[in-house]
Formats: structure tokens, C-alpha cells, sequence
């Protein structure tokens, strides 16, 4: 069994994430353990207990959502007793990147925890903008869309208007971010041109698009002064759908990703063609696993959410 192990984004998180892992594994423990004091607030009671509006917040649902992907990996290495056997990638969507950066080991857990919640706290500040789902429609007749309203929007007198493609999630279901006057418009249109669904997306800015600027600023100021270290196994980026390896890579993704859209679709294939045959979803959650099915649906396909899913996948690789 060859693998890939991806690690869902912001928007899996769920009140109750996690509290199995608590319980019954000393090693997912200390991970939670080690967040809350890491971060000087009980995030560990945040994903066991809620309230739901407080963990969705994005400054507290990124770095609950990396606690209980790496507390569910340290989890899989304690109960497989050292024999768990290494994937041939990594990868993230979105914020579940640096997840990803975890197990591949460029960062460690408390490095990861203090960059997400920064993370968080910078793109929750850029409070602007909208993001809608776009089902059944094309990447080039969607990117055609998102170029002819930003164009005509700014031409008409609203010079920030703009609207692009955030995610290419899987070949019917691509996702666009901007301003929502743009998205608005982009939205529309889509309709107009076929599309079968357009969903306004429950989020608090336009993520993966040009007004992260500044978000994207600030994490280059914090991931300059972080301890990353060369990856043990590649990771498949958000930005180029390419495999990283340095130090160096791994700081510009960081930076870029934040502005510039996560290319799903491309870093599916990517994975399978460095020759996984099974994509391991370790996270809260079935995002990802839904969208490998309709990238590559030949793929094996696990999903690793609790304990009880962590043992039945090392009990099946043994």
C-alpha cells in the first residue's frame, strides 16, 4: 500500500472533535496538553465542548483543527508501535498545510500551533470580502467570468473590486473569493453561463485572493523568524501542486498560499502520479476524501477521524 496522508482545511472543525483522542491515547493527550499551554487558552475544551460559533472563529478553528490532525498522527505512531509505514507525500488544504508541514517534519507541533494562530488572527483581521461555491461550471469558463467582472468592475469606478478562483476543489466544484460586490457579480454570471449551483460560502473575508495581502505580509514576518527544518518526506504545495523539499521552499509557500488559490485538483494527481495508490484523510471530518473520489476515483480511499479509525487502518496495514 503506497500512501498519501492529506489533512483537511478550515470548515471540517466540529464541537467534539478530538475528546476520544484525549481519552484514550496518552500521546494524543499531550498534544492537546500541549496546545492549551502553548497557547494560554483551554483549545483542547474548544473542540470537545464548543460553543460552536467560538471554535468556528478563524483564530481558534485553525489551530483546533491542527491540534486534532497531529494529536490523530501521534496517535497512528503510538498505537502502530513504530511500524507505521511513511507515506510517499504529504499534503494540506489550505490551512491543513501546515498540518501536513508536521508530519513531514519541516515544523514542529508548538512551531505549527503559534504560526496557524497568527495565521488565524491575520486573515480573520482582513475582515472584507465574500466567497461562494461554484458547482458545474469549467475552470476556463469560471476564470473567464471572474476576469470579465473584475474588469468591468473596475473599470466602472471600483477600483478593489476584484474576484478570482480560490479553489479547485475537484472538476465540479470550484470556489471564488473577492469583493463582495465582485463575487456578487461573478456569481451571476456563472448562473448565466450554465453553472448548476452557486453557494455562499459562511466564511468572514475573501481568503486565497488579493485582499490577503497584508495577511500574507504578516506571515512572511513570522515564518522568517520560525525554526523550519528540511522535509523528511516531500509535500505536495497548495501553490504549485509541486513536491517541496527545502527549508526555503517551505517559507514561501507559507507566505504565497495565504493570497494565492489552493490547487486541489492539481495536487491529487500530483500525488498519484509520484505513485500513491491510497489517500489517507487524517482529520476531522470527509472534505478531502470527497474530493479525491471525483479527482481520481481508482484511488483507495481511508478516512482516519477517531480512534477507533486509527485502529482499523493499522490493523488493515499490518
Amino acid at each position: 500500500m503506497t500512501t498519501a496522508w492529506i489533512f483537511p482545511g478550515q470548515g471540517s472543525q466540529t464541537v467534539g472533535m478530538g475528546r476520544d483522542l484525549y481519552e484514550q491515547v496518552p500521546a494524543a493527550r499531550a498534544v492537546f496538553d500541549m496546545a492549551d499551554a502553548e497557547l494560554g487558552l483551554p483549545i483542547s475544551r474548544l473542540c470537545f465542548e464548543g460553543p460552536e460559533a467560538e471554535l468556528t472563529a478563524t483564530e481558534n478553528a485553525q489551530p483546533a483543527l491542527l491540534t486534532v490532525s497531529t494529536a490523530l498522527l501521534r496517535a497512528l505512531e503510538a498505537l502502530s508501535h513504530g511500524t507505521l509505514q511513511r507515506p510517499v507525500a504529504v499534503a494540506g488544504h489550505s490551512l491543513g498545510e501546515y498540518s501536513a508541514l508536521v508530519a513531514g517534519g519541516a515544523l514542529d507541533f508548538a512551531t505549527a500551533l503559534r504560526l496557524v494562530r497568527r495565521r488565524g488572527e491575520l486573515m480573520a483581521a482582513a475582515s472584507e470580502g465574500s466567497m461562494a461555491a461554484v458547482i458545474g461550471m469549467g475552470e476556463a469558463a469560471l476564470e473567464q467570468v471572474c476576469q470579465e467582472v473584475s474588469a468591468a468592475l473596475q473599470s466602472g469606478g471600483a477600483p478593489g473590486s476584484t474576484v478570482v478562483i480560490a479553489n479547485y476543489n475537484a472538476p465540479d466544484q470550484l470556489v471564488i473569493s473577492g469583493s463582495t460586490l465582485a463575487v456578487e457579480h461573478a456569481a451571476l454570471q456563472a448562473k448565466e453561463r450554465g453553472a448548476k449551483r452557486v453557494i455562499p460560502l459562511k466564511v468572514s473575508a475573501a481568503f486565497h485572493s488579493p485582499l490577503m495581502m497584508h495577511a500574507a505580509e504578516g506571515m512572511g514576518q513570522v515564518i522568517a523568524e520560525a525554526v523550519v527544518e528540511p522535509l523528511h518526506t516531500p509535500l505536495v504545495a497548495n501553490v504549485t501542486a509541486e513536491p517541496l523539499a527545502g527549508a526555503n521552499d517551505v517559507r514561501r509557500e507559507a507566505v504565497a498560499q495565504v493570497v494565492a488559490p489552493v490547487r486541489w485538483i492539481a495536487m491529487v494527481q500530483r500525488m498519484v502520479a509520484l505513485g500513491a495508490t491510497t489517500f489517507v484523510e487524517i482529520g476531522p471530518g470527509k472534505v478531502l476524501t470527497g474530493l479525491v473520489r471525483r479527482i481520481a476515483p481508482a484511488m483507495k480511499l481511508v478516512n482516519i477521524s477517531s480512534v477507533e479509525d486509527a485502529r482499523a487502518f493499522i490493523a488493515e496495514s499490518s
